[in-house]
């Protein structure tokens, strides 16, 4: 399944977006209902891309998400980038129902990430032929947010005083970012060093 050659329709975004109490901004913002019955039909989509998919179960309920990352450009604009989780439930042809957990991430209208948990069973799509390691989460993340605002590895390698190989491991997979390159493609991508490190899988503990 290529997720970088999936788009979002409008309906699902504002569904993966409805986000009843959360607080945003400081304020209190509350949500004008969405139909979030759009959700199961997606995940469902998704879910039967993957090749090990038990065809047998299907989603049939979620809740309403609640955001995991939203990325905050510079001067503490939006950027594009959001992360969420939405629980629900999967049931198969003979009745059993298991706990579902989707993990969904994507830019603009871009899907970039894909999870599902499904009782104690995470699953997500593999990008390379079996056989061969799977390159690293975060090159399919920095990629998509790297084009979605337009660039290029030259420009990503002047921008972080890196070699242009460095940038291109980066998006292969093959290596993830340190601490300290963090800070320097979180500045890059306009994002804030604290999303980028969740991004990256590090933990929380470096410099905000």
């Amino acid at each position: 399944m290529e997720l970088a050659n999936r788009t979002l329709t409008a309906d699902v975004i504002a569904a993966l977006r409805y986000w009843p109490g959360i607080i945003w901004g400081g304020q209190k913002n509350p949500p004008d209902p969405v139909d979030i019955t759009v959700l199961p039909p997606f995940f469902n989509e998704v879910l039967q891309d993957l090749p090990w998919w038990n065809r047998d179960w299907r989603v049939d309920h979620v809740e309403p998400g609640k955001p995991l990352e939203t990325g905050r450009g510079r001067y503490g604009l939006l950027s594009t980038y959001v992360e969420v989780f939405v629980p629900g439930t999967v049931g198969s042809g003979g009745g059993e129902s298991l706990p579902f957990v989707a993990k969904v991430g994507f830019a603009g209208e871009r899907l970039v990430g894909f999870q599902a948990k499904i009782g104690d069973v995470v699953l997500g799509p593999a990008t390379v032929p079996a056989g061969r390691p799977e390159p690293h989460p975060f090159a399919r993340l920095f990629t998509g947010l790297m084009d979605l605002r337009g660039i290029s590895v030259k420009e990503m390698a002047l921008a972080t005083a890196r070699s242009m190989s460095t940038i291109h491991m980066l998006r292969g997979g093959s290596t993830n970012p340190d601490p300290e390159l963090v800070q320097e493609v979180a500045w890059a991508l306009g994002m804030t060093e604290a999303d980028v490190r969740v991004i990256a899988g590090l933990d929380d503990g470096g410099t905000g």
